[in-house]
């Protein structure tokens, strides 16, 4: 024999709509989104939103966290090392995700998170103290920049 349950559900009677309701008219909803547009009257159809705004907070996730004096020194200490250990990596042709990972370690940072990109290579590395060394190898040029983790986690930004 099957046993059946049934919890949540209202059994009763539904009424038909009354004179007072059936005749109403419900107040017209926004039906799409409109972007505000300075002098602009928007029709009632239509929810306000701010572009800019709106792409502001759509970017937010690339945005980088603070760091405390002592993670920035520590990081900004090794920065030099990186510089120059990419550099030499570089230096002996195309450079591979895997040579960057690898000079990244080597001059002190940790969990590299690389990838090649339109020709170049983008990294991102914890420093020894916390924070992150993050920046780009294009060719022979190496640029370094230190802050903090971002939003989304790690030290490079997703794609």
């Amino acid at each position: 024999m099957t046993a059946a349950t049934v919890t949540g559900c209202a059994i009763g009677s539904f009424s038909r709509p009354t004179t007072e309701t059936a005749g109403a008219t419900p107040a017209p909803s926004a039906s799409s989104a409109c972007p505000i547009v300075e002098g602009v009257q928007l029709p009632p159809e239509c929810a306000p939103y701010d572009p800019d705004a709106a792409m502001a907070a759509n970017d937010r996730y690339r945005d980088r966290m603070a760091i405390d004096d002592a993670a920035r020194a520590a990081a900004e200490e090794i920065s030099p090392d990186v510089v120059a250990a990419l550099g030499a990596a570089a230096a002996e042709g195309p450079l591979s995700t895997e040579r960057a990972a690898a000079a990244l370690a080597e001059a002190g940072a940790s969990t590299p998170q690389v990838r090649a990109e339109a020709g170049r290579v983008l990294f991102g590395a914890g420093g020894p103290k916390g924070g992150c060394l993050f920046g780009e190898v294009d060719g022979s040029s190496v640029s370094v920049e230190v802050g903090g983790y971002i939003l989304d986690g790690g030290c490079l930004p997703a794609q």
